[in-house]
Order: structure tokens, then sequence, then C-alpha cells
């Protein structure tokens, strides 16, 4: 069944998560998986969900992100009504960027009165999923539901959350707890929700009158008594870029064959296309367990590791359990491990790098060590 829904995708809310990152682009283009950025998840979804409009709610340093997305062709979003639709960061009575999802909601009001779909899909840049939407709209409305909110058990959650989730039985919120610090197992909010679009324009319209500032402690958890806010468990493969360790763990989980399969597998995650060579592999060139992507010159030894488009590994060079983007220049007799270089980056020869799982070793962009 097709259900009519409109996206909504914030590109910058989680920027400071990763702000080695994000220092040069937003949450949404940080690369991932080399060839992907952050946004082509959230983004396929909606896509393979039936949804031909969304709009990307943008705020600083987006250059990068335009030119990722371009005209939407490569997520067949190309489309004189709808397709991808940037969305300032500004409102219609302020030229100050918003400071809250909530103040950021409030400016694209505009474009939610504009649309005339039954439900508005919201999603953030920081989770990798695969997840089939129709399922969350058909559940939001067996439910009878007013909010949606979509979560994912962690079993061994050892860190702070933005958000985490208390459902009953039923599946109704009974409670919220924001930036909690817990261990253990945690029904963790994907920060992915369902909604009828004009009900979140009056909810919109209300918290403006009453002068609240935040949707989450404002809205969601001043409301769940009179609200009917439900909870919908993903259990899928689910990965939460929540800091610099959490980027290079989930992103070396990729090198499991049966991660790569469920991400990857039934449906397409789609991302900007380019016509780049095959990658060359010169004699005596070792290369164990990586994904190396188009474009790219190996002369000496990869292990466990993620090579973007354009790298070029030098002969007697090393690199282990690292993830090198894309038109890094390592030069001979380099040995790297746990390092995570920025696009651009120049290591010159007989450079000798390390970190480890827990702190990688990272580079900036266009750096030359």
């Amino acid at each position: 069944m097709a259900y009519s829904a409109v996206g909504v995708i914030f590109s910058n809310i989680h920027d400071d998560n990763v702000s080695e990152l994000s220092r040069h682009r937003t949450m949404a283009s940080i690369p991932y998986g080399g060839r992907y950025r952050l946004i082509d998840f959230a983004l396929s979804n909606m896509v393979n969900s039936g949804i031909d409009t969304v709009g990307i709610v943008t705020k600083n340093n987006y250059q990068s992100l335009i030119d990722h997305l371009g005209s939407g062709k490569d997520w067949d979003l190309a489309r004189k009504d709808g397709g991808i639709i940037l969305l300032p960061p500004y409102s219609d009575e302020t030229d100050a960027p918003y400071k809250s999802r909530l103040e950021a909601l409030k400016g694209v009001t505009g474009f939610l009165n504009r649309r005339n779909e039954q439900y508005v899909v919201i999603s953030d840049c920081d989770g990798i999923a695969r997840m089939d939407i129709s399922d969350i709209l058909r559940y939001h409305e067996e439910k009878g539901a007013d909010i949606t909110m979509v979560y994912h058990r962690e079993k061994d959650a050892e860190s702070s959350y933005y958000m985490t989730l208390s459902p009953d039985k039923t599946g109704r919120i009974t409670g919220i707890k924001i930036n909690p610090r817990i261990e253990g197992e945690i029904d963790l909010y994907v920060n992915f929700m369902v909604m009828s679009r004009e009900f979140l324009i009056n909810i919109i319209q209300d918290a403006v009158t009453r002068g609240y500032s935040s949707f989450g402690r404002d809205i969601l958890t001043k409301n769940l008594d009179t609200l009917k806010i439900y909870g919908y468990e993903f259990t899928g493969y689910y990965a939460c870029i929540s800091s610099m360790q959490k980027y290079y763990l989930h992103s070396m989980e990729l090198l499991d064959r049966k991660v790569r399969e469920e991400l990857f597998g039934a449906r397409d995650i789609y991302t900007k296309v380019r016509d780049s060579a095959p990658s060359k592999y010169v004699e005596g060139a070792v290369v164990k367990n990586s994904l190396i992507s188009d474009g790219c010159l190996v002369e000496g030894t990869v292990e466990n590791c993620i090579l973007f488009r354009g790298v070029k590994v030098g002969k007697g060079s090393v690199v282990r359990n690292s993830i090198i983007m894309q038109d890094t220049v390592i030069e001979s007799g380099v040995r790297l491990d746990c390092v995570i270089t920025d696009k651009n980056v120049v290591i010159r020869d007989r450079r000798n790098l390390a970190g480890c799982p827990a702190l990688p070793y990272f580079i900036g962009k266009g750096r030359m060590l």
C-alpha cells in the first residue's frame, strides 16, 4: 500500500558529534563506506518507500551537500513538482539561523503548508539503517497515533545518547529521557518520527504561542499523557554515529559480509554516481578484507581497510585497520594503523602513524604530513 507522505531531513542537527569531519561539511555529507554520504541512507529509505518530495533542512557548511545532491537524479528525485527541496535555516520572521529543532520546524512551516501529503516523515542523518517506512506508516495508522517514534534496542549501551524511550506493552511511550547516561539495555530513539502533516503544523503553531524552545522537552516529554505517542521498534541493523569512535567502529563493521548484506542487500542505497576508472593493483600489491572504491591505485599492502575513490597507496606502504578518504595519497614506505584521513590528504614517504579503535588517529582535509 502506498502512503501519501512528504519527507523532512535535518542535515546539520548532530554536527558536533563528529566535529572533526563536520568542520568543512554538514553531518549529512560526511563520507561513509567508501562511496556514500550519511544522507544517502535516510534519503534512499524515503525514495524506496515511495516518498518523492523531500525537504532538506540546512544550516551551514552545506556546499558539499549541494554538490552531492545535485538535481536529485541519482535518487530519481529530479522532478518539476517535488523532488529534493533545500530549505534555508531561516524563518519568515527572522534572518538568524535556527538554534533548535523546534525553531527549524517553525522555519519550514511554509514548505509544509504548500504540500498536500497526509503524513510527514522526519529524519536526521546520524543513523545508518535500511528501513521500510511503509511498515512504520502502517503501524502509525493501526495505533491511531499522533506521533510515532522509531527506536532500536541497544543491548550494551555504555555512553550518553540524545534520547531514550520507555514503551509499554502496547507500544505507547510512557517515558522519555533526554541525554541520559545509561549502561546496559536501552531503547534508543533513532531520530526518526512520523505524524500527520496538519498535526505537525498545529503543534508547531501552539508551541510558538506558548514560547516553547525545545521540541523534545516542551512538546514530547510534557505531553506523554495527552498525546498518543507510540514507539515502533526497528529490529534491523542500526548504527548511530554519535562520536568519532562510533564512526570508526561502525565503518569497520562494513567489512563484515553479514552487515553489508543486511544494509545493502534487499533495497538499494543510492548515492551520487561518478564515472571513474577501475582500481588498479600492481604486481606485488596485497589486499585483504578491505573495501576498495573505484579509481584507486594500490602498490603496497592494504588490510582491513576502507579506501574511498582515487586513493593511492605507494610501494612498500602497509595500511591496516584504516579509513582513507577520497584522493588521499600515501607515498612509499608508510605505515598506518587505525588512521582516518579526510579527503585530499598527502602522507609522505616513510611516515609511521597509529591510533587505536577507541581513539583513531585523524588527519584533517587537505593536510600534508
